[in-house]
């Protein structure tokens, strides 16, 4: 049973897309598909330092550009399950089949407009919590006013909210936790993010959508959604509800995968995956970071994929 994963914001790395301009039309599709996310996604990908580059507006529609370039190389036919963590979720949703790859990258450049916008009406932040017993962590983030954004599992959660809250909550931290702020532009996955969400709602009855030829596994509740209609619902939604990484990761075991490709920038969903899913029976990983990858993805797909002929 094999899995491909699209990572999300701030897995990013400057010239990381250097490599895939060799692959003969990889230039062109980039510069296509820049026109639709309204960013200049060679340069981004190719020039642009780290502090360009973690502008939300900019590294979303990167992101998923970078996924899409990915996965036109590898055989989809014998992949079984595909996941995002965040924004990889739309590299997900077009790797299931759901989304055209415009489609994806013209949602990720409004995603990432939208969330910048909604991030500059208040000054929020999060704070990547480590460590500690995961309920007493959630409790210490709601009791300090903040939500929990993100519960990634091998003991990482994501805090977000006010500046003032989380100054707090890293001062009296759970027991057993540290509390590392992130650099981020503001409290994604939170009730923060509701006007961006109200954009891509509007903007979702525009966008044609087909039922996932493979499992896609949601952020919402780890769980795969068969309806191409429901995943476009849980991709609007999933702007202001907390990602629920961990719970994707149990659907992977759950599953009985037996093999994971994590998608360009690859290495962060990787070490969760691999920190998780550990002991007997742990998945085979290739971290697809550039072309020269691509034959050790092929062959983990061809010795581990296969195992389902559509979504579940």
């Amino acid at each position: 049973m094999l899995a491909v994963l699209s990572p999300g914001q701030g897995s990013q790395k400057p010239g990381f897309l250097n490599p895939w301009l060799a692959i003969p039309g990889a230039e062109a599709r980039l510069r296509a598909w820049s026109g639709l996310a309204g960013v200049d996604l060679v340069h981004l990908g190719t020039e642009a330092g780290a502090d360009e580059i973690k502008d939300t507006a900019r590294t979303q529609p990167l992101l998923v550009a970078a996924a899409l370039l990915a996965t036109e190389q590898l055989p989809l036919d014998g992949v079984d399950v595909v996941a995002g963590h965040s924004v990889g979720e739309l590299g997900a949703a077009a790797a299931a089949g759901v989304l055209t790859a415009e489609a994806a990258i013209g949602l990720a450049g409004l995603r990432g407009r939208e969330m910048a916008a909604a991030c500059a009406l208040e000054p929020t932040g999060m704070s990547a919590v480590l460590g500690g017993d995961p309920d007493e962590v959630v409790a210490a983030i709601e009791k300090n006013g903040l939500h929990p954004a993100n519960r990634n599992g091998a003991g990482q959660i994501v805090a977000a909210g006010s500046l003032p809250g989380l100054a707090d909550f890293a001062a009296a931290p759970p027991a057993k936790a540290r509390v590392i702020p992130l650099a981020v532009a503001g409290a994604f996955h939170t009730p923060y993010m509701a006007p961006a969400e109200a954009a891509l709602d509007a903007a979702a009855p525009g966008i044609a959508v087909n039922d996932p030829a493979r499992t896609l596994l949601s952020n919402l509740d780890g769980k795969p959604v068969a309806a191409g209609a429901e995943v476009l619902r849980r991709l609007v939604r999933q702007v202001t509800a907390p990602v629920r990484w961990d719970l994707c990761m149990a659907s992977l075991r759950e599953l009985g995968v037996t093999g994971v490709i994590e998608l360009p920038p690859a290495g962060t969903l990787a070490g969760l995956v691999k920190r998780e899913l550990k002991g007997e029976g742990a998945p085979e990983i290739v971290t697809l970071n550039t072309p020269d990858d691509l034959p050790a993805a092929r062959d983990l797909i061809a010795r581990h994929g296969g195992h389902q002929g559509g979504a579940r």
